[in-house]
């Protein structure tokens, strides 16, 4: 199973864990995200943090394939 598969059994994240995880993917820094999504860089890391708990993420470039195959999972 690749690294950032998501079990069936793992939780799926939440609105805000997505567009911190989109804005991360965009290329944009913890503060850049934190600007634009008005909370703290604090907030920013504890999402991440969040996030790869819930997948196995344990680099930038594995949380933007995540990125992508979650956008590729959701339906439009």
């Amino acid at each position: 199973m690749p690294a950032t598969s998501r079990p069936q059994s793992a939780p799926a994240l939440s609105q805000r864990e997505r567009q911190v995880l989109a804005h991360i993917a965009a290329g944009l820094s913890h503060k850049q995200v934190a600007r634009r999504l008005g909370i703290s860089v604090h907030t920013v890391s504890t999402y991440l943090r969040r996030i790869r708990s819930k997948r196995t993420a344990p680099t930038v470039a594995h949380l933007i394939h995540l990125s992508m195959t979650e956008d590729a999972a959701t339906p439009q």
